[in-house]
């Protein structure tokens, strides 16, 4: 029994597709929360650098003084204990701050933000240009501050471990999810098997039951396998059947005659003794002969290849390989019809069909019976014929023929067709596997039997002239 697992299988999908759509969004995270934290980060370094431009002004000699406000400096303290550098630069150059801070480049932009080092730190920077008057004329200066990136780093590794974490719950929850679904839907095909498996031997009947759209076609195909294996069940049982029905006969008679053999000393009833026996054998040989085809024709049921057969060609020459045993029991037989004649069918069950009801016409026709083989193309059809005029059976033997339920379903029929038996059950399978309308009536000269098949024609087939 396999060890593949169809929860596990899904469990490890899902486990892969989260794994991806995990990593894609735990990057496009980091990138979003970087960028955030560098907005924060910027905006707080704008305010600042905005309150130490404020008190800039120019002093009585026409300079510029700083009074740098701690306000300005408390906006950039954090929790992560930031470094903060900040510089004030006038026309002629540095004025206060930390000179190892240098202003960013200047810009056409008055405010620019820009990553760098400071003693080795890495930091934001901000540089703001401005201006103040001196009741004459604007005086530019430019105010740089910078920061630390510790907290900004903190603040973007925050927001994507929150993520993380999320993405990892979801997951869970999504297996969870799937562990009961598919137990929820495994759970029908359980009861199913569940109740095949208390199924007797003997119980071969479809499976019915409340199942899922997507495995009706399991369904379907398990119920398709039951059918045939019913039917090759009933082959065994109907080839036993009628083994042992048709080979007791001619065995107890072989038996028979071999002890009363035995017992005699009369050479002349020895030999009739002998004679009797092989008789016997030689009838349950034929027996055994049919039994056989019986069996290829439920070999054949459960695989069916028909195909354009000539039932005239094939008429006339059955009928003329059995001329030779005709003419030794004294039956004149011939053949009627045509020059071809198309049939849909598997041609040696249509000869062997054909072949017991030429056989069983020479065997109980009578000495002098005229046997007649015949094949009648019709508009969608092709008829088959075997008549003679031999004493045929009664009304009460046809109608029983006609109203047996099924192939197989009642015992040979008695006294002038006794042997007809087994090859009637031939006849009927063949005909009913070939799709075929079989009827037996009187002979049309009153007397005798007629036996008709209807073949099906291939698609396009015309009639035929001979």
């Amino acid at each position: 029994m396999s060890d593949y697992s169809l929860r596990r299988r899904l469990l490890l999908w899902l486990f892969a597709a989260t794994t991806v759509l995990g990593v894609v969004a735990l990057a496009d995270t980091w990138t979003e929360a970087r960028r955030t934290a560098q907005g924060v980060s910027d905006r707080v370094l704008a305010g600042s650098a905005l309150a130490i431009a404020e008190r800039v002004t120019v002093d009585e000699g026409g300079g510029l003084q700083v009074d740098i406000p701690y306000s300005a400096l408390e906006m950039l303290t954090s929790t992560a204990q930031d470094q903060v550098f900040y510089r004030v630069d006038g026309p002629d150059g540095f004025l206060t701050g930390y000179q190892t801070l240098a202003p960013l480049v200047l810009d056409i932009t008055p405010l620019r933000f820009a990553d760098g080092l400071v003693v080795g730190v890495p930091v934001r920077i901000a540089t703001l240009d401005r201006a103040v008057s001196d009741g004459q004329a604007s005086i530019g200066f430019s105010v740089t501050v910078a920061e630390s990136t510790r907290a900004r780093d903190q603040l973007a590794n925050a927001i994507l471990w929150r993520t993380g974490l999320r993405l990892l719950a979801l997951a869970l929850v999504a297996a969870g999810v799937v562990w009961l679904a598919v137990s929820a839907a495994l759970r029908p095909l359980n009861r199913l098997g569940d109740a095949i498996a208390l199924r007797s031997p003997d119980d071969l009947r479809p499976v019915q039951g409340a199942t899922p759209r997507e495995v009706a076609g399991l369904v379907e195909a398990i119920n398709s396998f039951m059918a045939r294996l019913d039917l090759a069940v009933q082959a065994l049982r109907n080839f036993t059947g009628n083994a042992s029905h048709q080979l007791r006969t001619p065995l107890a008679t072989v038996r028979t005659q071999l002890a009363m053999a035995q017992r005699s000393s009369d050479p002349q009833a020895l030999r009739d003794a002998t004679a009797k026996a092989d008789a016997a054998l030689a009838r349950a040989e034929r027996v055994l002969a049919q039994l056989l085809v019986l069996a290829r024709v439920d070999a054949a049921r459960r695989n069916q290849s028909f195909q354009p057969t000539d039932m005239a060609a094939l008429a006339r020459i059955l009928t003329a390989e059995m001329v030779p045993e005709a003419q030794r029991r004294g039956i004149d037989l011939g053949y009627e019809g045509p020059g071809a004649a198309l049939a849909l069918a598997e041609p040696v069950l249509a000869q062997e069909m054909l072949s017991n009801l030429i056989d069983n016409a020479i065997r109980y026709a009578g000495t002098g019976a005229q046997v007649t083989v015949r094949v009648t193309p019709l508009p969608d059809r092709c008829r088959l014929e075997v008549e003679d005029n031999g004493p045929g059976l009664s009304a009460a033997q046809i109608a029983a023929f006609h109203g047996v339920a099924g192939p197989r379903a009642g015992p040979a029929v008695p006294s002038a067709a006794q042997g007809f038996g087994l090859g009637q059950a031939i006849v009927r399978e063949i005909a009913h596997l070939l799709e075929a309308r079989i009827e037996i009536a009187v002979a049309s000269g009153g007397s005798g039997l007629r036996v008709m098949i209807d073949l099906v024609q291939p698609a396009g087939a015309g009639r035929a002239d001979g």
